[in-house]
């Protein structure tokens, strides 16, 4: 039986029970493949709309990236609204830009309507290690804003240096509509929501095949569901073989976290007095933020291809120490690493695979708030208004250059220019 991987989440999550393994056949309206955040909340959006929904986990809820990721929710996407519409045109800047801060907003109704422990604090900051990037935080504020987005407060170099211990910040944008939480206790607080509403969940129960057809069925090792519509959202963790024309437009990549012993209430005021979470503006940032318990949980680094490096604090902690030198000598509790799903354009893709299977894949980062959006947009679209889901499914699903065999060396080629110019400041 595969169990959540050994993080600091995993060993401070909620009591949960399992939910049961699939045996069997059974029926059902909507079938979603994934228990990750973009699963649970297509299956949380749908039971409140009335439908019969069956979800199967291949491990446990939350195995993947949602119960492993930094835990910030982040607005926006992962290219912002003025790329979209440089690439894609105002008409579809427009209608993205709509949605681009609803996804915090849906995750702050699902906490409180559902009365979800899992830590949330507001408040999110983007910090900038150049004055370039200060610049651009400036020019982001005013596009914000331009989409209605007034929750924002630029931070010069005296206010980011209170707001955070750390002399290697020029500035910043502090969104207070952003914020973090415990990622793994949400989504296990949306799977209890699902499973109240007449929701059925399995885990251990991977899926085999997908049996295309009206109904479709999709097997599993032990059970089949027999389904009139159908979700894939496996993301990273959805593999290869399953369906192959999913996983030639995304490659996974991984990212490292650890967290610190606990923290005396001193030492963790004088880093994030206002309990804050940060990221910085590099092309391959840093992220950090305390738990409730006092760690700082800090993150960083990419691995193309989604394999574990080595020894994971020997990555980590130089970063953690370049911000925070003060840390020295403070023991690393918990380490691990996750995978995130990355997309050539670093835009989310959403679509149909057939007229009854969905999906959605690739939110290249920004996967926390993305995903909720992501539920409602499905259910808008089984409901008959698919207006808003079709605005991201027309944007164009590219493969990487040179398949999936060469896709990891010139990704991470490019990745190694833009980090130069991070280090050289342009």
């Amino acid at each position: 039986m595969m169990e959540h991987v050994a993080s600091y989440y995993a060993a401070s999550a909620n009591p949960h029970a399992p939910y049961p393994q699939l045996k069997g056949a059974i029926r059902c309206d909507v079938c979603i493949i994934g228990g990750g955040f973009s699963g649970l909340s297509c299956a949380l959006h749908l039971v409140e709309a009335g439908y019969d929904v069956v979800l199967l986990e291949a491990f446990r809820i939350g195995w993947g990236a949602s119960g492993r990721n930094g835990g910030q929710v982040v607005n926006s996407y992962s290219r912002d609204i003025d790329v979209i519409e440089a690439h894609y045109g105002q008409e579809t800047a427009a209608m993205l830009g709509g949605m681009m801060f609803e996804g915090a907003e849906i995750i702050r109704q699902r906490i409180d309507r559902y009365a979800i422990a899992c830590d949330y604090r507001p408040g999110a900051i983007a910090a900038a290690l150049t004055s370039k990037q200060f610049s651009a935080l400036r020019e982001k504020q005013k596009l914000w804003q331009r989409y209605g987005h007034q929750h924002l407060q630029l931070l010069d170099g005296e206010a980011i240096r209170c707001a955070i211990g750390s002399e290697r910040y020029v500035g910043g944008l502090l969104d207070r509509q952003g914020g973090h939480l415990h990622p793994l206790n949400l989504a296990l607080g949306e799977a209890e929501a699902v499973r109240r509403h007449g929701g059925r969940l399995f885990e251990q129960s991977a899926v085999t095949r997908i049996e295309y057809g009206q109904p479709a069925t999709v097997h599993t090792a032990q059970g089949c569901v027999n389904a009139s519509l159908v979700i894939v959202a496996g993301n990273a963790y959805l593999g290869d073989q399953l369906e192959p024309r999913l996983s030639r437009l995304s490659m996974p990549c991984g990212s490292q976290i650890v967290a610190t012993e606990p923290l005396s209430s001193d030492m963790a005021l004088s880093l994030l007095p206002d309990n804050y979470c940060v990221e910085d503006c590099n092309y391959l940032l840093d992220y950090f933020r305390l738990t409730a318990d006092n760690r700082l949980l800090y993150g960083g680094g990419v691995v193309y291809g989604a394999q574990d490096p080595a020894d994971i604090e020997a990555r980590i902690r130089p970063l953690m120490l370049k911000t925070f030198p003060q840390l020295k000598k403070v023991r690393i509790d918990y380490r691990w690493s996750g995978n995130f799903l990355l997309t050539l354009s670093r835009m989310p893709q959403f679509g149909r695979l057939e007229n009854n299977v969905y999906y959605l894949q690739g939110d290249s980062g920004h996967g926390v708030t993305l995903t909720h959006l992501a539920g409602k947009l499905i259910a808008e679209a089984l409901r008959g208004d698919a207006e808003r889901f079709d605005a991201f499914a027309k944007l164009p699903h590219m493969p990487f250059f040179g398949g999936r065999h060469l896709q990891v060396p010139f990704t991470a080629l490019g990745a190694a220019y833009y980090a130069l110019r991070d280090r050289l400041g342009f």
